[in-house]
Parts: structure tokens; C-alpha cells; sequence
């Protein structure tokens, strides 16, 4: 056998190992390189390729996880008692249903993980685990002393907590990857399910340990841009930007590619700077032409550059690739912002149907819900909601901005300015947070404070928002300039009298 097929059977059983798959399901991945002699290998099938990816923590290309999925699908059939069939079957279906932006993919995940439980040697269900309730994805090498069937039943603890994460239920997820992280430190797939369900909670200090066990046990494209991300939340734009471009250049398929490429499209967004984050989104779609967060991405920049039919349609395909509920609300905000009130009303209807039929599916939506709500609906109600989020401790940035501004909405603007405070102390530099500050402090007659975060708004991102980027501007306006030589009595009395005397 020539070196070049060793190297590639070597490939395949690390990747199908690393994805948490049993022996039988390693044999059936290594039938794609058959013995021919000293022919080339040839290449790996849609389903060999998916396995790879899996083990390598990348996404895989859609028409490869679909292969996937239908390959593992006829392995549960024939083989039902295949617990790393299950747990591949389960985390393919959690990839899928993000990657579609289709929660019914989801109950099915459930099912196929805690089935891969129930067969382990044992029978062991997921009753023995942290006991949260909800998947995609393994990966990493087992460690010493770990037995087959204990690394098999991390595979599905694994699924377990990147479903959760999937369905917005971070406490869960939490769970579930400190279970891994006590069964087997050393496998690298927990922490990227671990720094999701930290950032859902707040917990940004935890999430910076976790990405740097990760970074000890992992390497590859996927794990600078969780750097990126990590970064940018720090207000460290510059070490982001590094490691996206980085992450662009060490890419291993197309599809990590143009994930890269818009993250980098993403953080230049973020940065106002919207003609280069165009650039960012339409070499991504080079490289997949229809990666659904690239034309959201695209979409936006579109309407910031003033091409706003261009924007339209772009979010038109966004939203058919991936309908998530957060791009009928862009889309909605832009017609709003244009005067096209059906327009936006339909988008708005969009949403809240999204929504509901995530929720049917065990998905938690009250965040973009509790958005919608705060400027388009009941403020009240949006209260409620992020009370509830707050109170279960989803505490994120995210959380603790949309919180304000509905307490803001709701006429109370005391208690709203301490989550907003929360909001933009945390280092991420968000023109959409510093508006909202903004907004509440001059709404509390610190007027100082309020033209400093609209300022800081304005000149982080100056069309951050078709909607308020425009009220942004036209509450400077209203403050005003600064009085002349500073607030009054700045000196106090002795001041003053210094000032006497130089006159």
C-alpha cells in the first residue's frame, strides 16, 4: 500500500474515532479507501467526508451532512443497537437543524442521543449523567483508563449539551459539558460546548478558561475563530481581527472558509466599517455560495452602503437558506426605516411565526421575542420575558442590553441604566448597547453621560441600525453642545474666587 493511502486510512480512522464512532461504524467509513495496490487513494465519499469534519470540529458541507445523516439513518435501522451510530446520528441531526435553521430536527436529535445511551453496554441512560435535558458533536482523544463504554456514553453527553446550546437552554448545556469535563478532561469537544453555554449565562471569565483548555488540546480554523469571538467580547478588536485572518488561512475545506471569512465580515461590521465586511461576505460566498450568516451579513452592509434593493433581495435569500426569526426582524426594521409599513408588518409576522414554531420544538426565542416586543409591540410583556430569562440565569451581554432598553420603554429608567451598565461594561465595543445607554441616561437628565455613549455610538458604528442610527443622531442634536467652560460650578467656590483674580 503507497504511502499516500496510509496517510488517508490513517485520516479516516482518526476523524471517525475522534466523532465518537464505534468499530463497526469505523469499518463501514474505511470501505470508501478499498486496497487497489499502489493506485492512488481515491477521494473521501460526501459521508467519509462529513465523518472527518465531525472529527475535526468543522462544519461539514450540507450535501455531506445529508449523506451523513441518510448513511447513519440505514446503520440504526439495521444495527439498533449501535450505540456510536446513535450518537453520530443524534449530533448530525443537531448540525443540521442549526445549520437550517430547522428545530425539528431537534426533538429527533433528543431522541437519537439518549437512545445511544440506552444501548450502551449496561444500559445505561442518560438518567446517570448531570441530569439536564438536552446536542451535536464529539471529538478528542479518550483517556487513559477510559473504557469503550464510557467514552461512547461521553459521545452523546457531548450531543446532549451542544442540543441544548442549539436550543438556548444554557444551564442545561453547562451540565451537560461539565459532566465530559469530569469524565474525561483531555477530550477537546467538550469546551466549544462549554464556552457556548458560558457566553448564554455570562460567565465570559469561565469562557476564556475554557478556550484556553481547548486551545491546549486543539488546534485548526474552528478554534481561532472561538478565539475571535472571545476576543472581540473583550474589546480586544485587534487580536480578533489576527486570529479570523489566521483562521481564513488555515482553513481545511470551503466550508471552514468561508466560516472564517465571515467572522472577519462580522468584526469589520462591528468596527462601522461596512464596505470591508461586504468584501469579507462575498468571498465567503465564493466559497459556498449559499452560506445563509454570509447573506444575512451581506444584507446588512447592503443597506448601510445605501444599496437597499440589493439589501431586499439579500435578505430574501438569507432568510429562505436559514429562516431564523432575527433576520425577519432585520428585514422588518429596514422596511419600517424605508415608510414600507406592510412591508415590515409581514417581516414582523415572519418572526413571531418562527418563533413559536422553534419554541413548539423545545427551542427557547425570548430574547429576539422580547426584541421584537420592546420597539414593534408590548414593552411590558418584553419585561416579563427577559425577567424570566434573567432569573434563570441567562445573563449575557445580550440579555442584560435587551432588559434595559424594555425597562427603559416602560418608563423605568433607573433600573434600566444598571443593566446597561452591565450591557457595555464588559468590554465588547457595540454601537447598539452604547445607544441604548445613551438613550436612558439622557431620558434621567445626565445629559454628560448621555452625549458621550451617543457620541461613542455614532463614531463606533455611524449606521449601525436603519431604525435608530438616525434617532441616534437626532438625540446629539437634541442635547446639544457642551456649555461653555464645563458644568457650572466646576470649581466650586475657591475656584471662583481664583478666577476673580485673574480677571
Amino acid at each position: 500500500m503507497n504511502a499516500m493511502k496510509t496517510d488517508q486510512l490513517k485520516q479516516v480512522r482518526r476523524a471517525a474515532l475522534a466523532a465518537g464512532v464505534g468499530g463497526a461504524l469505523v469499518a463501514g467509513v474505511l470501505l470508501v479507501v478499498p486496497d487497489r495496490g499502489a493506485e492512488p487513494a481515491p477521494a473521501l465519499g460526501p459521508e467519509a467526508r462529513a465523518m472527518a469534519a465531525v472529527g475535526a470540529g468543522a462544519p461539514a458541507a450540507l450535501p455531506d451532512l445529508a449523506a451523513l445523516v441518510r448513511g447513519r439513518e440505514n446503520r440504526v435501522r439495521t444495527h439498533p443497537e449501535d450505540a456510536g451510530a446513535w450518537a453520530v446520528l443524534g449530533s448530525a441531526y443537531v448540525e443540521r437543524g442549526v445549520r437550517r435553521a430547522d428545530p425539528a430536527y431537534f426533538p429527533k436529535a433528543d431522541r437519537a442521543l439518549r437512545r445511544s445511551l440506552q444501548v450502551l453496554p449496561g444500559g445505561a441512560g442518560a438518567k446517570d449523567s448531570a441530569g439536564a435535558k438536552d446536542s451535536a458533536g464529539a471529538g478528542g482523544s479518550r483517556g487513559k483508563g477510559v473504557s469503550a463504554g464510557a467514552s461512547g456514553r461521553t459521545d452523546a453527553l457531548i450531543g446532549l449539551g451542544a442540543l441544548a446550546n442549539a436550543r438556548h437552554d444554557y444551564g442545561a448545556a453547562r451540565k451537560w459539558g461539565e459532566e465530559v469535563r469530569k469524565r474525561e478532561p483531555g477530550r477537546w469537544a467538550a469546551y466549544p460546548v462549554l464556552i457556548d453555554a458560558y457566553n448564554g449565562l455570562g460567565d465570559y471569565a469561565a469562557a476564556g478558561k475554557a478556550l484556553d483548555r481547548l486551545k491546549k488540546l486543539h488546534s485548526g480554523a474552528p478554534v481561532l475563530e472561538r478565539s475571535a469571538e472571545i476576543y472581540r467580547d473583550r474589546g480586544w478588536r485587534e487580536d480578533a481581527a489576527a486570529k479570523a485572518v489566521e483562521a481564513t488561512a488555515r482553513a481545511a475545506s470551503p466550508v471552514e472558509k468561508a466560516e472564517a471569512l465571515s467572522t472577519q465580515g462580522e468584526l469589520s461590521w462591528e468596527r462601522g466599517e461596512p464596505a470591508e465586511a461586504l468584501g469579507h461576505y462575498d468571498a465567503a460566498l465564493k466559497a459556498v455560495h449559499d452560506h445563509a450568516v454570509s447573506l444575512a451579513g451581506r444584507a446588512r452592509a447592503l443597506a448601510a452602503l445605501g444599496r437597499t434593493e440589493e439589501a431586499y433581495a439579500t435578505y430574501q435569500r438569507a432568510s429562505e437558506e436559514m429562516p431564523r426569526p432575527e433576520y425577519a426582524l432585520e428585514l422588518g426594521e429596514l422596511y419600517d426605516a424605508r415608510g414600507l409599513d406592510g412591508d415590515a408588518q409581514s417581516q414582523y409576522a415572519a418572526l413571531r411565526a418562527r418563533a413559536e414554531e422553534a419554541q413548539t420544538q423545545g427551542v427557547n426565542e425570548e430574547l429576539v421575542l422580547a426584541r421584537f416586543e420592546t420597539d414593534h409591540g408590548d414593552p411590558k410583556s418584553a419585561v416579563e420575558r427577559l425577567r424570566a430569562e434573567w432569573a434563570r440565569g441567562h445573563r449575557s451581554m445580550e440579555v442584560a442590553d435587551a432588559l434595559g432598553w424594555a425597562l427603559f420603554r416602560t418608563g423605568e429608567g433607573e433600573e434600566a441604566l444598571t443593566y446597561a451598565k452591565k450591557a457595555t461594561g464588559q468590554g465588547r465595543r457595540s454601537a447598539l448597547f452604547s445607544y441604548h445607554r445613551g438613550e436612558i441616561e439622557r431620558s434621567l437628565e445626565m445629559n454628560g453621560a448621555a452625549r458621550r455613549h451617543l457620541e461613542e455610538a455614532l463614531r463606533t458604528h455611524p449606521a449601525f441600525s436603519p431604525l435608530l442610527a438616525p434617532k441616534a443622531r437626532e438625540a446629539l442634536d437634541a442635547l446639544g453642545e457642551p456649555a461653555a467652560g464645563g458644568p457650572k460650578d466646576m470649581y466650586g467656590k475657591a475656584g471662583s474666587g481664583l478666577s476673580a483674580k485673574a480677571e
